[in-house]
């Protein structure tokens, strides 16, 4: 498995460890003039929630991948926090915000994959 494979992975199982809701991973790599190779797209249920997930990514980025985002927006208010990762990016929304911005849809023509929530 190569080290951006491996990377998506690692955040997965970060939100996962903080019960992130509607995870989703989004395959840009074969999309022409894409920003990132893949983007990982998550929410959680209150800003507290967002903020926690998105420490539990770091941390589990940190630790199992040896890798640090090149920069984290969105901590202050916490109803979206951005994290580049360079060849990933991670968007974990309140229910609201992500519903308003819809990414998956935008990048409907590439390869989504809806991951199951652990409950």
């Amino acid at each position: 498995m190569d080290q951006t494979k491996e990377l998506v992975k690692t955040i997965v199982e970060g939100l996962q460890e903080k019960r992130g809701k509607n995870i989703v991973t989004v395959d840009l790599s074969q999309t022409s003039g894409a920003i990132c190779q893949y983007m990982v797209i998550c929410e959680g249920n209150t800003p507290t929630q967002v903020s926690a997930l998105s420490d539990s990514v770091w941390d589990f980025a940190r630790k199992n991948a040896n890798e640090k985002p090149l920069s984290i927006d969105g901590t202050q208010g916490a109803q979206w926090i951005g994290m580049d990762y360079g060849t990933v990016l991670v968007h974990i929304f309140l229910p609201e915000q992500r519903a308003f911005y819809n990414l998956e849809n935008l990048w409907a023509d590439s390869k989504v994959i809806q991951v199951p929530n652990i409950d």
